[in-house]
């Protein structure tokens, strides 16, 4: 009992893990740049993974999984820290970290329809809840418009872009590694893949040189330890701790990240803006309630960012 307890405490202490990585990944790339500065804090996660999780032999892998599974994987990281670094500012940079939590709700409608199970019909209300949790956000205190989504969408179209994809991508992953994986995690590969991703990428971007001092060294370390102890902290967690009670907190992370990235980036956040998060937060814990019962292909998936 004592030892699920400590795992359990694990998964929590991913959770929090977690919610900082919009945050990090904001600070470091501010200072080091979009791409090199990504490239940096998954160099570092993926360093840390070899040395907490290992690095598994290739070949207890199949290959459509290292395949499929890896390029699904890299492409959202990818998009996930280059809509954070290239956001306009800290504060549409946390809108960025609140159109990622869409995932959860398009991870169940992407499971209910490849299942073609039945399911209530509560579910679609719940995903256009989450969608419109995310407008009325980056509507902003103006109100919710068309014209005011679409003056905020552009003046930054690649991030929303990035943004929006990344969680599209991720629910695939989390439904297609299910069949896929055969109960491995390839985790430790998939960052060092995501990490060259983004060395080869910084090689054709210009962007200004690195430099380093001991502010820049210590914000990096954080970031890839936030990334990488968090993933080896959930896969103990998920393994061996409460899996009801880490299934229940993990769809809470967009409070949570917001929180935190509130507090870390040093924003004052309005009304508005947590109403959209709560809206995000409510639409993911309904989806996940509603189809808990009614299907076996929406259980808590591996956690992300």
């Amino acid at each position: 009992m004592v030892r699920s307890h400590q795992f359990t405490l694990a998964g929590c202490g991913a959770i929090c893990l977690f919610s900082s990585v919009v945050a990090l990944i904001r600070n470091v790339t501010e200072q080091l740049g979009p791409v090199g500065g990504a490239a940096m804090i998954y160099s570092v996660s993926a360093f840390i993974l070899m040395l907490t999780v290992g690095l598994p032999k290739l070949s207890s892998f199949s290959r459509k999984y290292l395949l499929i599974g890896g390029l699904l994987f890299v492409s959202y990281e990818m998009c996930l820290a280059l809509s954070l670094g290239m956001a306009n500012d800290r504060l549409q940079a946390v809108e960025m970290g609140l159109i990622n939590y869409l995932w959860p709700c398009l991870t169940v409608l992407i499971a209910v329809l490849f299942s073609r199970r039945s399911v209530s019909w509560l579910l679609y209300p719940s995903l256009l809840l989450s969608f419109f949790g995310v407008a009325w956000t980056v509507a902003g205190d103006s109100g919710l418009s068309w014209s005011g989504i679409l003056e905020n969408v552009q003046s930054n179209p690649l991030s929303y872009t990035l943004a929006l994809s990344g969680a599209l991508i991720w629910a695939v992953y989390c439904n297609v590694t299910r069949v896929m994986a055969d109960g491995k995690n390839a985790i430790t590969w998939f960052f060092s893949a995501t990490a060259v991703a983004l060395w080869l990428k910084y090689l054709f971007v210009n962007e200004p040189p690195m430099a380093f001092d001991l502010p820049v060294i210590r914000d990096l370390l954080l970031a890839g330890l936030a990334m990488g102890g968090g993933y080896a902290l959930w896969n103990l967690g998920i393994l061996r701790g409460n899996m009801v009670l880490l299934a229940t907190l993990s769809y809470f992370v967009p409070v949570f990240s917001t929180f935190l990235s509130a507090q870390l980036l040093g924003l004052t956040l309005t009304a508005t803006f947590w109403q959209g998060v709560v809206m995000v937060t409510i639409a993911s814990v309904l989806c996940w309630w509603i189809t808990r019962e009614k299907t076996e292909s929406v259980p808590v998936q591996e956690e992300q960012v």
